[in-house]
C-alpha cells in the first residue's frame, strides 16, 4: 500500500516544554522541545493503517492508542515541531508499508544432489584425519 499521507493540523496537539540536557541559559528559560500528541482513532487514516499502528510494540504509543513523539534536537521550536511531524509521517509510513508474501520453494534435484556430494567429500576428509591403523 502506497500512502502519501498528511496529517491535518486539528489531529496534532503540540505542547511545549524545556529541553533537557545541556544547553545553559537556553535550555532553563526557553520551551523549545515539542511533544507532538496524536490520537490514532480519531485520525483520518485508512482502518487498516490504524490497526498496524495500535499493534506495534513501540514505547511511543501508548494504551489508550496515542502516539506521543518528543523532539527535542534544534534550539529552535518550529525545527523541533517540524522533525516531530516528519517522524510521526516516517512511523506511519513504516507500517503502510507491506512485505511481499513469502512463498515457499523446493530445492530442484540437482542442488539437493550438489550438497549431498559436498556433505560426502567433507565427510572423507573428517574420515582420513583419526589415528593410523597398522
Amino acid at each position: 500500500m502506497n500512502l502519501h499521507w498528511t496529517p491535518a493540523d486539528w489531529e496534532l496537539d503540540f505542547s511545549f516544554i524545556r529541553a533537557s540536557g545541556p544547553g545553559g541559559q537556553n535550555v532553563n528559560k526557553v520551551s523549545s522541545a515539542v511533544h507532538l500528541r496524536f490520537d490514532i482513532q480519531r485520525s483520518t487514516l485508512p482502518a487498516v493503517i490504524k490497526e498496524r499502528l495500535l499493534a506495534l510494540s513501540d514505547q511511543r504509543v501508548t494504551n489508550e492508542g496515542v502516539i506521543v513523539i518528543k523532539a527535542q534536537e534544534t534550539r529552535s521550536q518550529e525545527q523541533n515541531r517540524a522533525d516531530a511531524v516528519a517522524r510521526l509521517i516516517a512511523m506511519v509510513q513504516s507500517v503502510a508499508h507491506t512485505p511481499k508474501a513469502r512463498r515457499a520453494t523446493k530445492p530442484t534435484y540437482g542442488s539437493k544432489m550438489r550438497r549431498l556430494e559436498g556433505k560426502a567429500q567433507r565427510s572423507d576428509i573428517k574420515a582420513g584425519r583419526g589415528r593410523v591403523s597398522e
